[in-house]
C-alpha cells in the first residue's frame, strides 16, 4: 500500500488533476506558515477550501488550510506530501468522500483509499493526530443521503480501529431530526454559508485542542 502511494506522489505528478491548484496552495502556504510554531492543518474538498476564516475561529493555534475544491479521496492520496506532510502538523483534519459519493464510488472503495492515506500518514508521522470529518448533508445531494450515511458509518468504524485517529460528526448537527437545515447553504445548495460553518466550528472545536 505504501509503495502505491509513493508512486502516485512522485511519478508523472505534473499530469495529475489538481496539480496546478496544489502548487498555488504551496506558494500561499510559504507566505503564511511559521515553521517555528506547531500547526493544525485542515485539508480536503471545497467545504474546507471555502472555510476562509479558520484561523480567526481557532486563534489559539496556527491553522493551515490546504483544501482544494472538487477533490476526491484519491486526489488527496496523490498529494499527501504537498498538502499535509511537508508542514509537519501536530493534527490534521481531513474532509473527503463527499465528491466520491457524488461520483458514484461505493463507500467500500472510498474507505479502501482512506486506508491507504492513513497508512502513509501514520508511517511517516506516527505522532500526528488525525481527525476524519464526516461527509456533510446538502440540498443538492440529499438524494444520496443513504450512501453518505453508509460512508460515515464506515469512517467512524475506521477511526475507532486506529490509535491517534478520531471521527468528527458534522452530519447530525446539520439536521433538525431527519430534516436538513436548508438555511445553512449558499445558492448552489452544496456549499455552506456562515451559519453552516458556525455549526462545523461547534462540532469540531473540542477536536482542535491538541491531545484530544
Amino acid at each position: 500500500m505504501f509503495l502505491f502511494i509513493c508512486i502516485g506522489t512522485s511519478y508523472g505528478q505534473g499530469s495529475l488533476p489538481f496539480y496546478g491548484e496544489v502548487k498555488e496552495i504551496q506558494e500561499r502556504m510559504d507566505t503564511i506558515w511559521d515553521r517555528s510554531k506547531p500547526s493544525i492543518l485542515f485539508t480536503g474538498s471545497s467545504s474546507v477550501r471555502l472555510w476562509k476564516d479558520l484561523q480567526e475561529r481557532f486563534p489559539e493555534n496556527q491553522v493551515l488550510n490546504t483544501g482544494f475544491g472538487g477533490s476526491q479521496t484519491s486526489d488527496l492520496a496523490n498529494f499527501l506530501n504537498e498538502l499535509i506532510l511537508d508542514y509537519n502538523p501536530s493534527k490534521v483534519f481531513i474532509y473527503e468522500g463527499d465528491n466520491d459519493i457524488f461520483a458514484k464510488k461505493r463507500p467500500k472503495k472510498i474507505i479502501g483509499t482512506f486506508v491507504q492515506v492513513l497508512d502513509t500518514l501514520q508511517q511517516q508521522r506516527p505522532d500526528m493526530e488525525i481527525v476524519l470529518i464526516s461527509a456533510k448533508p446538502s440540498i443538492s445531494r440529499w438524494k444520496f443521503r443513504s450512501r453518505y450515511r453508509r460512508l460515515n458509518r464506515k469512517l467512524k468504524a475506521l477511526a475507532s480501529e486506529r490509535s491517534k485517529i478520531s471521527y468528527a460528526d458534522v452530519w447530525s448537527v446539520m439536521l433538525n431530526k431527519r430534516k436538513l437545515k436548508r438555511d445553512l447553504f449558499i445558492e448552489d445548495g452544496l456549499h455552506m454559508n456562515s451559519k453552516g460553518y458556525d455549526l462545523w466550528e461547534e462540532a469540531l472545536k473540542d477536536f482542535v485542542t491538541l491531545g484530544k
